[in-house]
């Protein structure tokens, strides 16, 4: 297996090494029974729990570089672990091996006059290459979403989380090969070089079937731009949340104060808040007052401005603009329907959340908008695989091709057909 190279490696060796051992792990894996892949899950959440300190340790060496390199807030954010989250990193692939086990299943059969019966069957997808940057738990997500789908998996973290996810992917490979699975069944590029991402654009020979790529914009565009394979992905999360005039004030100030601010660095975060005009006197002041107090900057169109001091003026820039961060753009529009105009205007298909009790306004937003997730009374930040009752996921994908919204353990299959007959010949 390797571990490590010296930085005049030959990295598109590196690489092709790489691919070619996953390649050969994929066979037996994809053939792997239920309990041997859920032994494997077991044993590697074991294995996170056990060596806590040993990756909270290799953690605090990520933060202080990123520290050091400057990184804002909320990647650092992104990039921090404790021990909650390494617990949840463990609970997250338990909840993956509680998961029905997609492959083998019948999606759909039905028989031909002619006496053919006819299977649609789950089947892994072979190798996928994960490209991600600062988020560590990534390692450990993708890694045993792979593995429960029968696929195996190539994970090339960001220089920021290097020290993290190698002490993880270390615990991966133990619940492997506690369990007699191929240890190239889950493998880490072990060299920061962006070459190496390059290399996995391109397929390894053939040797990689999807790529995922989970970052921010320059890292998506970049994938989507040059990669060879099919790509599951999202550009970035543009995420609006819709007040409309049927909506309830209390119900509308918690779940934009949620939807904004719980986590801002995330991909579900809110980033556009549009408000019914035929509300802005009960509903506008209180729900951005709300923001503002929690230190949430509000970028306001000219009627925001006039009603909310504290507003500074919104440009074009601000509705396409996803902050990550703790700024929100602000909107009055003249019922669902202009809602409805600005969110296929500016949005980028991720997320978006209508608050209202109306159940037409409801269903219109419903029908009309073309986003991978809809929400009705509910905070964006449930855009999420765990939260969708799918164990994790390995993003989010915004295409309209095969996988779309939480990328989980179903959506890392294919499919083939079985055809049963008893010699029956075409005429």
């Amino acid at each position: 297996m390797l571990k490590t190279h010296e930085p005049t490696a030959d990295v598109a060796a590196i690489m092709a090494e790489i691919g070619r051992n996953a390649r050969v792990a994929a066979r037996p894996l994809a053939n792997a029974s239920t309990e041997q892949k859920n032994r494997a899950l077991a044993a590697m959440a074991a294995a996170i729990e056990r060596r806590v300190t040993e990756i909270l340790a290799e953690n605090a060496k990520d933060m202080e570089h990123g520290q050091t390199a400057g990184l804002s807030a909320a990647v650092l954010d992104r990039l921090r672990l404790d021990e909650k989250r390494v617990e949840a990193m463990a609970q997250g692939i338990r909840e993956i091996a509680r998961l029905p086990d997609p492959v083998g299943s019948v999606i759909a059969e039905w028989d031909r006059p002619n006496g053919l019966h006819i299977e649609r069957v789950r089947t892994p997808l072979g190798v996928i290459g994960v490209i991600y940057e600062s988020r560590p738990n990534v390692t450990a997500d993708a890694g045993a979403l792979c593995l429960k789908a029968g696929n195996a998996v190539i994970l090339r973290g960001g220089s920021d989380s290097a020290h993290s996810s190698a002490a993880i992917h270390a615990c991966l490979v133990d619940g492997l090969r506690e369990a007699g699975l191929p240890e190239h069944a889950i493998q880490r590029v072990p060299t920061t070089d962006r070459a190496a991402v390059g290399e996995m654009l391109k397929g390894l020979d053939g040797n990689i079937d999807v790529i995922v790529p989970r970052g921010g914009k320059s890292l998506v565009a970049r994938v989507q731009s040059e990669a060879r394979v099919p790509v599951f992905a999202h550009l970035e999360g543009i995420c609006h949340v819709y007040v409309d005039r049927s909506a309830d004030l209390e119900m509308a100030v918690n779940v934009v104060r949620n939807a904004k601010l719980r986590r801002t660095g995330i991909c579900g975060a809110a980033e556009t808040l549009l408000v019914d005009r035929a509300v802005a006197d009960s509903h506008l002041l209180p729900i951005l007052t709300r923001l503002a107090d929690e230190g949430c900057e509000i970028r306001g169109d000219a009627e925001v401005c006039q009603r909310f001091e504290r507003a500074v003026p919104a440009t074009d820039e601000d509705w396409a603009t996803e902050y990550l961060d703790a700024i929100i753009s602000v909107k009055l529009v003249d019922g669902v329907g202009e809602a409805i105009d600005h969110i296929e205007t500016w949005s980028s298909h991720h997320t978006e959340a209508i608050i209202a009790e109306d159940p037409a306004a409801v269903e219109r937003f419903f029908n009309e908008i073309d986003s991978a997730i809809l929400l009705h009374n509910a905070s964006t930040q449930f855009a999420d695989g765990g939260e969708f009752g799918m164990g994790a996921e390995i993003g989010i994908a915004t295409g309209k091709m095969h996988a779309r919204g939480p990328v989980g353990v179903e959506q890392l299959t294919s499919f083939k057909y079985r055809v049963r007959g008893n010699g029956q010949l075409r005429p």
